[in-house]
């Protein structure tokens, strides 16, 4: 029977042979991870919304231009925790696993856009033919977002690259009122990276807007799970 210490060096050995995760937060995931993620997600409680919280950053609002009001970086664990949390009743861990393991561990990075003073649901509207014919406003485009660029590095060095999403998209945010009628507020940004694309401890969105300052927030991703 092999002694405790030749079993210790062995399990040693072994786990010296695996390749190191090279990214901050936890990818690919365990199969304990993705069991811890389904309970947390199944909760739907306080908890669940305070978990999912923390990879939230605000932002103060702008002098001048629209706000940049938050920026969310889910990691792969946050991803199956909320995807856990749109499952009813007889969805298992089991399932959770078997759904998580069909594809490629992501990110996701979301960005909300919301309308200020200098930056609204009103634009003036295209002048006429006439140059003292009077300007009035008309409603600013849906797809408004579309004009916002956004850039995601996994450096702040000044030679970084910005990284490709594999899916992006964007949707307007709308405040209705109980007669029906809805109002442009703002929009909500999101972009699907890969996992393995972020190699440092570090992640840079950038946001360049038609007007106003560019926004830059940097994420520790070692503080993410």
């Amino acid at each position: 029977m092999p002694s405790p210490k030749r079993v210790f060096l062995a399990i040693l050995a072994v786990l010296l042979l695996l390749p190191p995760s090279t990214c901050a937060f936890d990818t690919p995931l365990s199969s304990e991870a993705i069991r811890e993620a389904y309970f947390l997600g199944q909760r739907r409680d306080d908890s669940l919304a305070r978990f999912l919280g923390q990879y939230t950053r605000y932002l103060d609002p702008p002098r001048s231009g629209p706000h940049i009001s938050s920026m969310t970086f889910f990691t792969p664990f946050a991803l199956a925790v909320h995807s856990s949390s749109l499952h009813t009743a007889g969805y298992s861990a089991q399932q959770a696993e078997i759904d998580h393991r069909k594809h490629a561990e992501s990110v996701r990075i979301i960005v909300q856009i919301q309308f200020t003073d200098s930056f609204g649901a009103l634009i003036p509207a295209p002048a006429g033919s006439r140059s003292d014919a009077p300007r009035g406003y008309v409603l600013r485009p849906y797809d408004f977002w579309k004009d916002f660029d956004v850039s995601i590095f996994n450096s702040r060095s000044e030679d970084a690259q910005p990284l490709r999403p594999f899916s992006s998209g964007g949707e307007p945010n709308l405040s209705c009122g109980d007669n029906g009628g809805c109002t442009l507020t703002g929009a909500t940004l999101y972009f699907d990276l890969l996992a393995k694309s972020f190699e440092s401890g570090e992640a840079v969105v950038e946001v360049r807007p038609p007007e106003g300052d560019p926004v830059a927030l940097e994420f520790d991703l070692a503080s993410f799970r």
